[in-house]
C-alpha cells in the first residue's frame, strides 16, 4: 500500500458516516454553507434553468457518492 492509499484509509477510519453521499462547501457573496454533492449534466440544467427552473426542483441529479476517488481529490485540493 503507497502513502497516498495510507492517506484515503485514514481519512476513511477518521470520517465515519454516509458512503453514499457528502457535503461541498459553497460560497455566494458574503453566505456560505455545505450542500449534498451531486452528479448532473449542466447542459440539460442550463435549459432547465432557462425555462424557469432552479437547482432544487431540477429532477435529474443524483447523489456523488463517497468514494476513494472522491477522498484522493478532496486530498490533492482538487
Amino acid at each position: 500500500m503507497n502513502e497516498q492509499q495510507q492517506q484515503i484509509q485514514l481519512f476513511k477510519s477518521v470520517f465515519k458516516g454516509r458512503e453514499d453521499v457528502f457535503a461541498v462547501r459553497w460560497e455566494k457573496g458574503s453566505k456560505s454553507g455545505y450542500m449534498p454533492a451531486y452528479f448532473y449534466d449542466p447542459y440539460h440544467y442550463r435549459a432547465h434553468k432557462m425555462n424557469g427552473g432552479t437547482f432544487a426542483n431540477y429532477p435529474h441529479k443524483t447523489y456523488l457518492a463517497l468514494t476513494e476517488v472522491e477522498i484522493e481529490k478532496h486530498l490533492n485540493g482538487v
